[in-house]
């Protein structure tokens, strides 16, 4: 019989139809305790869940019978990525492996075998395809549901909770490390994956304005790291398979401004180098809230900060990976004679040029993918950037031939 002092709880259920918790303990016995309030919104479609402390897992079902596998952050456990290629999709690569995996008739044998080697890498934890809140938002403001939750179910398959760092939290740390390393303070720079598990990693805290912010866990506090990691797991597949649709936001007036921006550039007699300082003066403009405030963070004196000047922060945001191509991508796309902005090139540039700065691989469309790669090639960069999602998978599949597989001995 097992000592009471070592038994432990290995299964954590929540059942929306029998409206209860079910603790399950090592040695086979359970307590229940009812759902009260249930947690499961009307047009929530989750009807189970079932978290494994031990193994760091989370197993969402539901109502339809589907069900998506979590891997979740094990604290203290360092890098779970464990030397696994990180692949990017743009939201157009996601809705080809949606189709695929609901079998549209349309789908080519090659998009087929294309989908099956992805998640069979996934699987065998030998890639990761991590989401991005970038995902969650165009999934969400789907108009058809049936398609809303098939594509959502499939960014939830092959992700496993594996995500993308919110890219303004991102550039907000890439400016404070590299006005740390100017003030030669290696020591105070953040660490934070850019591809992680993290819990809350989607949305940057300045998001939360206006709303309370969830208390952080101290590292030595396991029973709270573990519940806000499943509660921000739970409540992350909700959202993507709610059925109430997404409202789609306003309109900021950033295409507008950058239309009028290009167009009098368009118009200027003056070589590209003047015009990629006019650029960059554009970019300080409107990171200069940022530019402030990780200066004070990383205590950068104000006079010194003054001192360092324009071409000082541009040599912050330009020698950090994923401002840095923001800024490369802003440039081409300004300095390229009658572009035209559509409305979702800004949502596409911060995301796509964050995952570029530090995924092995991304795949995106052509109007994206050619200004990306000219930045990584001025950046000096070696990411993979694809048009095709075939043309990326055989690429992947030559770096993996040079990848130890996981869990076999190399030696």
């Amino acid at each position: 019989m097992e000592n009471e002092s070592n038994l432990s709880i290995t299964l954590i259920t929540m059942d929306r139809a029998a409206a209860c918790t079910v603790l399950t303990r090592s040695d086979g016995k359970e307590a229940r305790l009812p759902l009260d309030p249930s947690p499961f919104e009307d047009t929530s479609v989750l009807a189970r869940l079932d978290f494994t402390p031990a193994y760091g897992a989370l197993l969402a079902t539901t109502l339809s019978g589907d069900q998506v596998l979590f891997e979740m952050p094990l604290e203290g456990a360092g890098d779970q990525l464990a030397r696994r290629l990180v692949v990017y999709l743009d939201q157009n690569q996601w809705s080809l492996l949606s189709k695929v995996d609901r079998g549209a008739e349309k789908n080519r044998e090659a998009d087929r075998v294309t989908a099956r080697k992805l998640k069979g890498w996934v699987d065998q934890r030998r890639i990761v395809l991590p989401a991005s809140a970038g995902h969650y938002f165009e999934t969400g403001k789907q108009f058809s549901t049936d398609k809303r939750y098939d594509l959502g179910l499939t960014v939830l398959q092959y992700s496993r909770g594996w995500q993308m760092r919110d890219p303004l939290q991102v550039r907000r740390n890439e400016l404070h490390d590299a006005f740390c390393h100017r003030m030669d303070q290696p020591g105070r720079v953040r660490s934070a994956p850019v591809f992680t598990l993290d819990p809350d990693a989607l949305y940057a805290p300045t998001r939360w304005a206006g709303a309370e912010m969830p208390p952080t866990p101290t590292p030595q506090n396991r029973l709270a790291f573990q519940t806000k990691a499943l509660l921000t797991a739970s409540v992350s597949i909700d959202a993507m398979l709610d059925t109430q649709q997404a409202e789609d936001g306003p309109d900021t007036g950033w295409m507008a401004a950058s239309q009028r921006f290009s167009d009098w550039l368009d118009e200027l007699d003056q070589d590209s180098q003047q015009k990629r300082r006019a650029i960059d003066i554009h970019i300080v403009k409107d990171l200069q809230q940022e530019l402030a405030e990780e200066a004070a963070a990383a205590d950068v004196p104000k006079e010194l900060f003054r001192q360092w000047g324009f071409k000082g922060w541009v040599r912050a945001i330009g020698g950090a990976p994923a401002v840095g191509l923001f800024r490369e991508m802003l440039q081409s796309r300004h300095l390229n004679k009658g572009t035209t902005w559509r409305r979702n090139d800004l949502t596409d540039m911060v995301y796509l040029s964050c995952a570029a700065g530090y995924a092995d691989f991304v795949v995106c469309e052509k109007h994206m993918r050619d200004p990306l790669q000219h930045g990584l090639k001025r950046t000096g960069r070696a990411t993979g950037v694809y048009r095709h999602l075939a043309d990326a998978v055989t690429a992947i599949e030559e770096a993996l031939q040079t990848t130890p597989v996981p869990g076999k001995s190399t030696a």
